[in-house]
């Protein structure tokens, strides 16, 4: 990583540590939003940074992004950070202008277009309450919408979060592009990339809280990291950290090789594993006060298990590992072992 790429994290984790706190992170349960980190991270480019220089942006790359989108994660910033850095993701494969206002986007199926117009229903659409824009996948068309046009009914995930249903009548399309299958599965694999990405940052928290708790909490005389069942939980969680972190250095060398690799796929189906583990092993650490609205390790948590839920799910990549693995002559050994990678084909 670069000298600039490394200064642009560190400016953006310092941003988030000195404004993202627990009462921040908690002003979603009051159906409000951060509104100020948000400024920040517009004053500071951060919301361009993967925008090319030609367009206004800082011309920087999808590893960028996905490292910012990881340090959101990390600290559960209240911001519709990640969505709208994809709402314009997909707005340049399509070739079409980027915006600069909060958007959301959905890869869900159900709308219909006609005379320029599209109808239909979205639902789970994340933080469209609070964007001015929608970018969706309309009958392999990338189409941007304009939220006035369209009715949303509030809803929210396990976190907290906004999840709202969308419905659309006749909503004028403002821009759009046709796109083929291919463009379609490799969006498919970097919204999962931005998914992993948030879920990196979350575990890399948690395993932070629990290391500290266990050095502040004490237990016939002494802090609970002295206790040989603890320093074995402790050790889990370190594991499963660095496998996280790996998985996401991975995925970030897959999408700057300009190839969807098997790396995605694989990053995803392992995090199932992590999931659980972090979220049993660092709330059995924490006892009864690791459930408390009072502490932070909910807040983190909760989002491992609703950004578990979203997007395109495990059991959609071991389906297709699977297809792959049968319509293809490779030795599984083999597969398994190379160090190169195939490009993962729809």
């Amino acid at each position: 990583m670069s000298e600039m790429k490394e200064m642009i994290l560190d400016v953006a984790e310092r941003m988030l540590e000195d404004h993202v706190t627990k009462d921040v992170v908690d002003v979603l349960e009051k159906g409000e939003w951060a509104k100020d980190v948000w400024k920040l991270f517009e004053d500071n480019g951060m919301i361009s940074v993967a925008v090319p220089e030609e367009k206004g942006g800082a011309g920087g790359d999808l590893e960028d992004l996905l490292n910012l989108v990881r340090l959101t994660g990390k600290y559960a910033a209240p911001i519709p950070f990640a969505e709208t850095t994809f709402a314009n993701f997909l707005l340049e494969t399509g070739n079409l202008e980027t915006v600069d206002q909060v958007a959301t986007y959905s890869l869900q199926e159900g709308l219909s277009l006609q005379n320029g117009q599209i109808s239909g229903t979205l639902d789970n659409v994340p933080w469209a309450r609070h964007a001015k824009h929608l970018v969706a996948l309309v009958q392999k068309q990338i189409a941007l919408i304009d939220l006035a046009d369209a009715t949303i009914q509030p809803g929210s995930n396990m976190a907290g979060e906004p999840r709202d249903t969308v419905i659309l009548n006749n909503a004028k399309v403002q821009s759009s592009s046709l796109l083929t299958d291919e463009q379609i599965f490799h969006l498919k694999s970097i919204e999962t990339a931005f998914k992993i990405a948030l879920m990196t940052g979350a575990i890399e928290k948690i395993n932070q809280l629990s290391v500290q708790y266990s050095k502040e909490r004490e237990q016939f005389g002494r802090p609970i990291h002295r206790f040989q069942l603890v320093q074995y939980q402790i050790a889990q969680l370190a594991g499963e950290t660095a496998i996280a972190l790996a998985a996401f250095n991975n995925v970030c060398a897959a999408v700057q090789s300009d190839k969807v690799l098997h790396e995605i796929a694989f990053a995803r189906i392992r995090f199932e594993d992590a999931i659980t583990t972090v979220t049993a092993v660092s709330h059995q650490l924490h006892a009864a006060i690791g459930t408390t609205h009072e502490h932070a390790l909910h807040q983190y948590t909760r989002r491992l298990w609703s950004w578990r839920d979203e997007g395109t799910s495990a059991d959609y990549w071991s389906g297709h590992i699977a297809d792959y693995l049968l319509n293809h002559d490779d030795d599984l050994w083999a597969y398994l072992t190379k160090t190169t990678g195939a490009a993962v084909k729809n």
